[in-house]
């Protein structure tokens, strides 16, 4: 049956399943090893216990994570040299050099570090092992500079030059490729990204441990409370912070790459006189349509532009072979938008639960807290796509056309390769993410396992580890420093 598909469509589809499944893992675990540093920095700095037992408590669900992620990732490698080797040959003297960058410094970095985050605490001292959990997050944010900037690059290309006899994209300026125009923006919207979604995985797991103690009518532990507060405190912080981004990068998108945004917005008329925000509507490709639309008047020049009249052009001033899917884009932008706002929410009523002092003591706030706990991980989805379907019908947009992109194979041989990674990987790195969810069922404990000995049983404390145990908690609902 899916050789009756076009092999283009087929090859878009078995990459966009692969790097989807792969984009979850990085988008967690990159907020994740900056939480885990902060905590083992909170633990040096105050030798309060309940920080040691989330840093072990994480530490696993990391490890985990990161392998997951490793592995996913290596596949799309590979596509690069057979279903799109056409594309490889021709952007591969540009984005080469960015990507090999990426394995040599970030990747060599994190995996050079990982062990000695993992294992090394009693065996290299506590000055060696928080550099390396510094490394460690420092190297997956580095990870995502270069891969985010060859991206980047494909949306707004600079620095080359186009060889006239093979066609090839040759690199003038090494600095302004890697610094090309739309890099800052998205760098900063998706490093945020990756920080909110860890911050509502971590709340998410939090509220359902402090659900389930006021269930049973159990006292919670200060570890407990602690990843509930830090969790909303991030929320609090960031989300506001990443819908101003999110709104530069608009304004960015708007100026290199004006279809898109006119896809996300369901312009397909232009208007001179003030442009609406279109909250809902069914995007019609064939009648160039926004159907049943629902939109609020002039509100889309105002943020695009900060003018109520300012004119915006429509996708009738695009060709119909250069606009990309609007339905695709226009709903995906929708639901990262919603979901975005969600998490202000969230955010905001953490906060006003903190100042009645009802933080730990709001199951309200814990179930919509615990329902949000995937919303990062949908919203970064749903960028993702806004952003890639966006580009089309162009890999390098504007220059090199995605139906020029592919290799010359023939269908039932990429439909075959497709229906394998959507078997192996709903089977592998599906029972993979089942073992992770339940690690996270279980609570954080004084004394948590190290990872040597989680086979064992949690480890005893004696001694000066002792001392710095946490009093079981007091009947206050927020304790100091929370």
């Amino acid at each position: 049956m899916l050789g009756s598909f076009d092999a283009v469509l087929l090859a878009r589809l078995q990459f966009a399943f692969t790097v989807s499944f792969h984009f979850l893992f990085p988008a967690f675990t990159i907020g994740l090893a900056s939480y885990l540093a902060v905590l083992n920095a909170l633990w040096l700095w105050t030798k309060k216990r309940r920080y040691l037992d989330l840093f072990r408590y994480w530490v696993k669900i990391f490890a985990l994570a990161f392998a997951m992620g490793v592995v996913s990732g290596i596949v799309m490698s590979y596509q690069f040299g057979t279903n799109w080797s056409v594309f490889s040959d021709k952007a591969g003297p540009v984005i080469g050099g960015p990507m090999a960058y990426e394995v040599l410094s970030a990747f060599f970095l994190e995996a050079g570090f990982l062990g000695i985050m993992l294992f090394g605490r009693d065996k290299v001292g506590p000055g060696l092992h928080m550099a390396a959990c510094a490394a460690v997050a420092f190297g997956t944010f580095f990870s995502a500079f270069w891969i985010i900037s060859v991206n980047s690059w494909m949306h707004t290309p600079v620095g080359f030059e186009i060889d006239a006899a093979t066609g090839q994209f040759l690199p003038l300026d090494f600095w302004q490729i890697v610094f090309n125009p739309s890099f800052p923006y998205r760098l900063m919207h998706t490093v945020t990204a990756a920080y909110l979604t860890t911050a509502f995985i971590v709340g998410g797991v939090a509220a359902f441990h402090l659900l389930k103690r006021r269930r049973h009518s159990e006292e919670v532990t200060p570890a407990t409370r602690t990843m509930f507060s830090m969790a909303m405190w991030m929320a609090a912080i960031v989300a506001p912070v990443q819908i101003f981004l999110g709104d530069l990068h608009g304004i960015n998108t708007l100026e290199y790459q004006p279809a898109k945004v006119m896809a996300m917005e369901g312009h397909y008329e232009s208007h001179e006189n003030g442009a609406p925000l279109y909250l809902f509507g069914i995007p019609n490709d064939e009648t160039q349509t926004l159907d049943y639309a629902l939109g609020i008047p002039k509100l889309s020049s105002l943020i695009l532009k900060h003018d109520l009249n300012a004119p915006l052009a429509g996708l009738d001033t695009v060709p119909d072979a250069d606009q990309p899917p609007v339905g695709i884009v226009f709903w995906a932008f929708r639901i990262m938008v919603a979901l975005g706002f969600a998490m202000l929410g969230i955010g905001l009523w953490s906060l006003w639960a903190r100042w009645r002092g009802t933080l730990f003591h709001a199951p309200m706030l814990h179930r919509a807290a615990l329902v949000m706990a995937p919303s990062g991980l949908i919203a970064v989805l749903a960028g993702w796509i806004t952003t890639e379907v966006g580009r089309q019908p162009f890999t390098v947009y504007g220059l090199l056309r995605t139906a020029d992109s592919a290799a010359p194979l023939d269908a039932p041989a990429v439909g075959a390769t497709l229906v394998a990674f959507i078997v192996i990987y709903f089977s592998v790195f599906g029972a993979g993410t089942y073992y992770m969810l339940r690690l996270m069922a279980q609570p954080p404990h004084t004394g948590e396992a190290r990872m040597k000995d989680i086979s064992q049983g949690p480890v005893r404390t004696a001694g000066k580890a002792a001392a710095h145990d946490d009093k079981p908690p007091r009947s206050a609902p927020i304790e100091a420093g929370e």
